[in-house]
């Protein structure tokens, strides 16, 4: 089982089946009891509609744990779905993690998993999953970077020969333009809207270049801020790409500050070959112009960015003395002699 948690959703795939969860990272709990009501997709559609006695939350904040417990209820939840239909499965697992986590946010990621009843757990930094999901071959001598770019954190890492040879990890991702986005309104036009709505105006109008048609705009309803009435106002492209320039800045100073601290050689092989965008964010129009522009590196969004991941995760399934190689947590004794110790 290959398992990309973020901060902003999870996905998991199982061998011979590919991908069978693609779920929010958020859990709906009843503010009295404290239990947890509605979990993914089914808690999601209750964010900006909750009953009063019910809040949606994400127990993992950029990039790692920030309510153990729901975050071992929700990692259960997923699991769960992921095995159903299957009467055999296996119970280890193979799951991403920030480059820079710290000892005790590892173990936290750990103990969840196991009390979702996976009794090995591999760890591989998200940039090392990214390249090769990214189609980064494993026996590749040159150097190659990638920048993931998640709903909390932004990942860069360069690899060679499916090893990391240098990463950074920002938290920052395309859900801080979400926030950003309801910040702004809250403000400077006086409307208060949910994080649906924030969401729907990145997709539709938000851009890392100048927009095509700047006055393009959607009228977006919230609650007055001062009257706390019904309320709407226009909002244009133009607004929302000056809302996304700072965190579109961050990330791009991110893959600089990797670059300038390669080898000359390292950095000869990215300048020849470029960058590699993965992760949600990718897909933000308009991305791999400016960072084409800021960089002066040529850019390229990998096939099915937000897949990348889980899709390198799983090639790992069927490299064990790779993934022995790569783990951050030590290799299961038994790795070399089950080879196939990843049935599903």
């Amino acid at each position: 089982m290959a398992i990309d948690m973020g901060s902003a959703s999870t996905i998991i795939a199982v061998r011979g089946r590919g991908i069978v969860v693609d779920e929010p990272s958020v859990v709906a709990v009843n503010r009295i009891t404290g239990e947890v009501i509605a979990v993914g997709n089914e808690a999601h559609k209750m964010q900006g509609r909750e009953a009063r006695d019910v809040t949606v939350i994400a127990p993992l904040v950029d990039g790692v744990v920030a309510d153990f417990e729901r975050t071992q209820t929700m990692l259960d939840h997923f699991v769960r779905s992921a095995r159903s239909g299957l009467s055999h499965f296996s119970r280890r697992a193979i799951m991403s993690v920030l480059s820079e986590v710290t000892q005790v946010e590892q173990r936290a990621l750990l103990s969840a998993a196991e009390e979702a009843r996976i009794s090995r757990v591999y760890m591989i930094e998200e940039g090392q999953a990214a390249a090769i999901g990214a189609g980064v071959p494993l026996d590749d001598e040159h150097a190659a970077a990638v920048v993931d770019i998640g709903g909390g954190t932004t990942n860069v890492a360069a690899i060679i020969s499916g090893s990391i040879i240098a990463s950074r990890a920002e938290r920052i991702g395309s859900s801080d333009i979400d926030v950003a986005i309801m910040d702004r309104l809250r403000r400077h036009r006086g409307l208060t809207i949910g994080v649906q709505t924030a969401e729907r105006l990145k997709l539709e109008l938000s851009s890392a270049t100048e927009p095509e048609d700047p006055y393009k705009k959607i009228n977006v309803r919230g609650r007055d801020v001062q009257t706390g009435s019904p309320a709407a106002v226009d909002i244009t492209a133009h607004e929302v790409y000056t809302i996304t320039q700072p965190i579109i800045r961050r990330i791009a100073e991110e893959v600089r500050t990797l670059l300038g601290d390669l080898s000359p050689e390292v950095a000869g092989d990215i300048f020849d070959r470029g960058l590699i965008l993965t992760g949600g964010g990718a897909s933000l129009e308009g991305l791999p112009t400016y960072l084409t522009k800021e960089l002066e590196l040529s850019v390229r969004v990998a096939d099915d960015p937000r897949f990348a991941i889980v899709r390198g995760l799983s090639q790992l399934y069927e490299e064990p003395l790779l993934l022995r190689r790569v783990a951050r947590t030590e290799a299961h004794p038994l790795l070399d002699t089950e080879a196939t110790a990843f049935e599903t």
